[in-house]
């Protein structure tokens, strides 16, 4: 049971979960790539109009099967945002490579694209860019940007299924792109990632990566007699049961994405008048975006308000949450002797961000309850 009333997340448990996981024992096929793996990729393909689906047992996972694409090692820099989880640099510094951490624009959150050209040099392997929240980068001025510079996109789509630019669904805008199923995503089975492929000349090394750097699949497709190692990989391939999981999530969406709509629609609404009183910042979408209602945030003043809110909030049973902090500020960054450039939207975004409880079919009573209680919160 949850700690709190109301808790940040609740897991999604699809209708028929249950009865697709035992199918797949009932195929005797529980290890992955079968029926169900298929069967995922395929609708993953058609809701991003993408040129093929490879799943991965996490998102994480399909960002190292993209550094390992793109030849990543300790010559190559990678331009990313600095307001991201810690996976989006992780996939590329384990392959050696330098990180080169942007600031974010201080509406959507998403990666200045008028800071990115400065940080191109002749190192640079790939743009990785993070819808955050779902909602799209200035994806135009970026795309201009890589193609005059030849540098591969690279979409961490973790947050953005559903979510789209300019009507062109998130995840088909990059060479590469990354799925997240984690279990607070807006589909989930638990665990469990995807790796959106738009160039065709990744796909066959694609599946050589996927497959502990062999070639299984052509194995598989009748293709080899047998198969070999052929080239650098891992175990990426997620069981039948997570794939018959997520299948019956997916099923679910159109259900789902609905009432998380209905959540997102309600918070905007009935806490605009509050938030323009107090000076607070609440989701801001562009016209050239389409969001998939992943996630609902509220921008403080300062973090004395901030830390203020989530205490209040907590004593009416409402847990909520802030978020990244800046990775150029990490430890790890340290270490590394990146030498980056504050990143000052980034920090202030990290000490003033509250996110409120959002997750599939969350009842009115609850959503009743947060606003009630966010709009008690006297400034």
């Amino acid at each position: 049971m949850p700690r709190y009333p109301i808790p940040f997340n609740l897991p999604y448990q699809p209708a028929k979960a249950a009865s697709l996981i035992g199918e797949a024992f009932a195929n005797r096929q529980v290890s992955g790539a079968g029926k169900f793996t298929r069967q995922a990729e395929s609708m993953l393909q058609s809701i991003c109009t993408t040129g093929s689906c490879l799943l991965t047992t996490s998102c994480t996972h399909a960002l190292e099967m993209a550094a390992i694409l793109l030849g990543v090692d300790s010559s190559s820099e990678v331009i990313m945002p600095s307001f991201t989880f810690v996976s989006t640099a992780n996939a590329f510094v384990l392959r050696g490579a330098k990180p080169v951490f942007v600031d974010i624009r201080p509406d959507t959150l998403n990666i200045d694209e008028t800071q990115i050209e400065q940080r191109i040099t002749k190192n640079t392997c790939a743009i990785v860019v993070v819808h955050y929240g779902g909602v799209a980068c200035e994806m135009e001025r970026i795309r201009d940007i890589a193609l005059r510079h030849k540098v591969p996109i690279v979409e961490d789509n973790a947050h953005g299924l559903f979510g789209s630019f300019h009507e062109s669904p998130l995840g088909s805008l990059g060479s590469l792109a990354t799925l997240s199923f984690h279990e607070t995503k807006n589909v989930s089975c638990g665990e469990g990632g995807a790796l959106l492929i738009n160039d065709t000349r990744f796909l066959e090394a694609a599946k050589i990566v996927r497959e502990k750097g062999t070639n299984r699949s052509e194995f598989a497709e009748g293709k080899v007699e047998k198969y070999n190692w052929v080239g650098l990989g891992s175990s990426y391939v997620p069981s039948e049961i997570l794939a018959a999981f997520l299948v019956a999530a997916l099923e679910d969406a159109p259900k789902t994405q609905m009432s998380r709509h209905h959540a997102w629609q309600r918070y905007k609404e009935e806490l605009t008048p509050w938030a323009q009183r107090n000076g607070v910042q609440l989701p801001i979408i562009p016209p050239s975006s389409s969001h998939p209602a992943h996630l609902f945030y509220l921008l403080f003043p300062n973090r004395v308000l901030r830390d203020h809110a989530i205490v209040h909030l907590k004593e009416r049973g409402i847990l909520s949450v802030f978020h990244y902090l800046p990775l150029e500020q990490s430890p790890m960054a340290l270490a590394l002797d990146l030498k980056n450039p504050p990143c000052p939207v980034s920090t202030r975004v990290s000490d003033t961000i509250l996110r409120l409880p959002l997750y599939n079919e969350m009842p009115d009573e609850s959503i009743n309850t947060v606003v009630q209680a966010v709009t008690e919160i006297r400034l």
